[in-house]
């Protein structure tokens, strides 16, 4: 049996998806709370197979439950159930680590079905969510090798532009040669580069210095 706990402000909902999930073989709704404080509690308490998470509730939103339950029990899979699909409530849900995101829209077959696809691991998303997740993810932009670097890495690769020597980088941002070479090795390494001369030249083609 899949232990359900059911965390919403509106007692009709809770009635209403309580009752369907009864009726399943394999899942026993063993909980259910009117806020998203005493969803905390009980999620703790309980620690049940399953967290049914809405969003807008009074004495802590499912946002800050999330978290909550995810701080004190980060195996916790939590399902948001709710009726927004905004990017202000969808992503920051997901990032407090909420598994899988359904709709109140969605049918109870479909919500039934989350719960054991969940259950064994998977993440379920609305089409609706998934499209903005694919959307996000596709507009960020690639970090350039050089935006890996640290301030103190890149002021060593600008002074190896200057064409100074190890000995003279160190005596200049007063510190010792091996952490110099130490730095230089980072640099060559996360610019992808095999010597010296690439990563200068690196730094010239990337306007890093002036030509």
């Amino acid at each position: 049996m899949i232990s359900v706990l059911l965390v919403d402000d509106h007692e009709m909902v809770r009635i209403g998806v309580s009752a369907y999930l009864s009726s399943q073989p394999d899942i026993r709704v063993v909980g259910e709370a009117e806020n998203g404080k005493k969803g905390v509690e009980m999620a703790l308490k309980l620690r049940p197979d399953i967290i049914l998470m809405d969003l807008v509730m009074k004495e802590m939103d499912g946002i800050e439950a999330t978290k909550e339950i995810i701080r004190h029990w980060p195996e916790a899979k939590i399902i948001i159930v709710t009726s927004f699909i905004d990017d202000e409530k969808m992503f920051p849900a997901l990032e407090a680590g909420a598994t899988s995101y359904l709709l109140k829209t969605s049918k109870a077959g479909e919500i039934a079905d989350a719960i054991r696809s969940t259950y064994y691991g998977q993440t379920v998303l609305v089409p609706e969510v998934a499209a903005k997740m694919t959307e996000k993810l596709r507009s960020r932009k690639k970090a350039l090798p050089h935006e890996e670097l640290t301030n103190r890495e890149m002021e060593v690769l600008l002074l190896m532009a200057e064409g100074k020597s190890n000995q003279e980088i160190a005596e200049e941002l007063f510190i010792s040669l091996k952490t110099v070479k130490a730095h230089v090795s980072n640099i060559l390494g996360k610019l992808g580069v095999q010597d010296r001369t690439q990563a200068v030249i690196y730094a010239f083609k990337h306007s890093l210095v002036k030509k």
